[in-house]
């Protein structure tokens, strides 16, 4: 059974589905995991349609979305950082992507990157989950585990041609 949003959290309010982004949150195991990965058929999409930029503009409007709708509901839940809230995973994948061709080895060095950084969490991510607080704190540790990852996929790039 999926876990139930706390007292005052509502999926009446628009800030609530896009945090949990549209339920994914709730599910049991990993929904970080999970979250992460609904990002890589848009990312692919976008990518392969209108190229980085697109990318990389999902990536900020999902953070600057993400960092308003955390903000709503971590002063609803008065939980600093809700393990429900995982639209932060969905901004950090979509930014590390950025610069990813749409090719299966760079989305699975995307991917496998960006959850090892997320989870990790080396300096300056586990500084930003440390320090920094509020909406900004949830999207914030998710986005400079997402530069990692871009940097290396762009060393990846001037390695291995699709």
């Amino acid at each position: 059974m999926p876990p139930a949003l706390p007292p005052g959290v509502s999926f009446s309010r628009p800030s609530t589905l896009l945090a949990t982004w549209f339920g994914v949150g709730l599910v049991p195991w990993a929904p970080g995991t999970w979250a992460s990965l609904t990002a890589l058929p848009i990312a692919w999409y976008l990518q392969s349609r209108f190229g980085p930029l697109a990318v990389a503009g999902a990536g900020v409007a999902c953070f600057l979305v993400g960092w308003w709708a955390a903000a709503a509901v971590v002063r609803e839940s008065a939980v600093a950082d809700p393990s429900f809230v995982v639209i932060d995973e969905v901004a950090g994948q979509l930014l590390a992507l950025a610069l990813a061709p749409a090719a299966p080895v760079y989305y699975a060095v995307g991917f496998i990157g960006f959850r090892l950084f997320d989870i990790l969490k080396p300096w300056p991510v586990s500084w930003a989950d440390a320090s920094v607080k509020g909406g900004l704190g949830v999207m914030l540790d998710d986005a400079l585990a997402a530069l990692y990852v871009v940097v290396i996929v762009v060393a990846l790039m001037r390695v291995y041609v699709v």
